[in-house]
């Protein structure tokens, strides 16, 4: 099934191996793009800036993971984990959720972040899995990590996204994620130890700042949509190893982060190209039929270390064709929410795509990179795998 089609079939939100932000940025910004690329140099800033004033009718809601979390490089040479851990808002009343702001304890270790928010009826099946693990929270690649229905079929929504440069996000007063009493949130945390040698690096406990507000009968409801496309980037020039193979390079990931991880290249490359082919080459494209009235608000792009260029193009090739997202100097560093000028209203017989240039000679320019061997690049939830995702800012409309 489509990702669209789950969309269309009336899922919350897509949960996808981004666990996807990969990801992510948050900070809400009307310009066309980012400044320019260039540092891709990793973790070079907190989101430490104050947040907006709040407006009428909003309130704050600080929370706190309940424990520090350290780290440790997992079997098989991976530096990269994903945890979760749930924090109970214990709301009173539904809100909707207008503005969040994502905190890490320890940036040296922190690559992304991901708010999602459970309703009430996932709730036991999030509190049995942490319940069930030993230590604090749990390992999540690939979303919330919890096996429970109501959380599986796409009801966890996935309501921000935290990377290197962002600050808070904050959206517009009249639209939020609904937040119901009884709801949990799930804060999905990627560790990376590349610039530690693979190393622990002290703990972290993470905090989130929520913007809450009661609504007004005009409050838009918001979901995500995630866009992805294929990732697969030949070694450069010049360059040779064994992970320079295709095959050998999935077996790699597979290894690292599991058979549902693993599976991702093969399974986009299916979804997207014709005949399911693998294309190897810089620049990657997916187009995703829209089966569903919905506007688009805002949206931001999420690559690895090596991305070059993101954006999404609506009904690409014909005259109604229109760029709604455009990063076309990608850094790592400055990952935003970018609000669209105006509202985009699309539905059945549109089609979104979202295309990808990655930059394998990066590998030679980025200090954590430098160090591992060269590689067939393949989407992987690693900072040294890749990820090609256009996040976007949607609600449902009448047709």
């Amino acid at each position: 099934m489509r990702k669209s089609e789950r969309f269309a079939a009336g899922a919350v939100t897509l949960v996808t191996a981004f666990a996807a932000v990969a990801a992510c940025g948050s900070d809400a910004d009307k310009s066309a793009a980012p400044p320019a690329a260039g540092r891709h140099s990793m973790h070079a800033g907190a989101s430490s800036a104050p947040p907006q004033p709040l407006r009428a009718g909003e309130r704050f809601l600080d929370l706190k993971t309940a424990e520090a979390y350290t780290p440790v490089p997992l079997e098989g040479g991976g530096t990269d984990e994903y945890r979760c851990q749930m924090i109970d808002p214990a709301l009173s009343r539904a809100a909707f959720l207008t503005g969040t702001q994502f905190t890490p304890e320890n940036i040296a270790i922190a690559h992304h972040a991901i708010v999602y928010a459970v309703p009430p009826r996932g709730a036991a099946a999030v509190r049995e899995q942490d319940e069930k693990t030993p230590g604090i929270g749990w390992q999540c690649f690939g979303g919330t990590g919890v096996k429970g229905a109501e959380v599986e079929e796409g009801e966890a929504a996935w309501v921000d996204t935290w990377a290197p440069g962002a600050t808070e996000t904050l959206l517009d007063q009249d639209a939020g994620f609904k937040l119901e009493p009884g709801g949990l949130l799930v804060l999905q945390i990627h560790y990376n130890l590349l610039a530690t040698g693979g190393k622990a690096a002290g703990s972290d406990r993470s905090a989130v700042r929520l913007r809450l507000t009661d609504g007004t009968p005009r409050t838009r409801e918001l979901e995500t949509w995630s866009l992805d496309a294929p990732t697969d980037l030949p070694c450069a020039a010049g360059e040779s190893g064994p992970l320079c193979d295709r095959a050998a390079s999935i077996a790699d990931v597979t290894k690292r982060f599991g058979a549902d991880v693993g599976d991702s290249a093969d399974r986009q490359v299916e979804e997207c190209n014709p005949g399911g082919v693998p294309k190897p080459g810089d620049t990657q494209t997916c187009d995703q039929e829209v089966e569903a009235p919905m506007t688009l608000y805002a949206g931001f792009g999420h690559m690895h270390m090596l991305g070059r260029a993101i954006k999404v193009e609506l009904n690409p090739g014909t005259p109604n064709a229109k760029v709604v997202l455009d990063v076309p100097q990608f850094d790592f560093d400055n990952q935003r929410l970018m609000t669209l000028p105006s509202p985009v209203d699309i539905g059945p017989g549109d089609t979104l795509r979202v295309t990808c240039t990655h930059d394998a000679g990066l590998r030679k320019q980025v200090p954590q990179l430098k160090k591992l061997p060269p590689r067939y690049v393949v989407w992987g939830d690693g900072t040294s795998d890749e990820m090609c995702i256009g996040i976007m800012t949607v609600s449902e409309r009448a047709g």
